[in-house]
């Protein structure tokens, strides 16, 4: 199951995230296998907690040029958004407790992500759909780097919800075919 978890999540980065360019910094690590893809086996708080906790410290003991990025997948926990969206409330408290504020930042992702004050079916949600929810894990300085040599960063965000607004019914079904098989069952 982990390879198949991986290998779904893999090709999301591959086809969304660096084929639709939502992410003009992801191309490269991807390119140079700087990504890791570690699949959780929680299904509760605590052992999702240890897990985030062992992939700072990996991130903290591995050159950058050798890992720059993790994306720990959760397949068995947190399938309900509300539930995630709480969650990383405790994963900010995990970073801020072992002193990683400022040098990691999580990104979120989930197949039925919601912005604050859109409408579940919006097309900009879709900009942080993945098929399991996720927490990316960023190196801070890193990051900072990469938006100090891209020419507008601020308009990332709004470029994005252009593009996956003017997606097709057809690509939508093939970008994101997990959405599309939940509305089936």
């Amino acid at each position: 199951m982990e390879q198949d978890v991986t290998q779904v999540v893999e090709q999301w980065l591959t086809n969304v995230v660096v084929g639709l360019n939502l992410c003009p910094f992801a191309r490269k690590p991807l390119r140079a296998g700087q990504i890791r893809y570690k699949v959780s086996e929680a299904d509760e708080d605590n052992a999702l907690l240890a897990d985030l906790l062992k992939e700072l410290q990996l991130l903290d003991s591995t050159p950058e040029d050798e890992l720059l990025t993790t994306l720990l997948i959760i397949p068995k926990h947190l399938q309900d958004f509300s539930d995630y969206n709480q969650f990383l409330d405790l994963a900010e408290w995990l970073l801020g407790r072992n002193r990683y504020e400022g040098t990691y930042q999580l990104a979120s992702f989930h197949p039925d992500y919601q912005f604050a004050g859109t409408a579940p079916e919006d097309a900009e949600n879709l900009t942080n759909c993945a098929p399991y929810p996720i927490l990316h894990l960023l190196r801070e300085e890193n990051l900072a780097k990469m938006i100090d040599l891209y020419p507008d960063p601020e308009s990332i965000p709004e470029n994005n919800i252009q593009r996956v607004e003017s997606l097709t019914q057809e690509e939508k079904l093939r970008l994101f075919p997990y959405l599309f098989q939940q509305m089936k069952t």
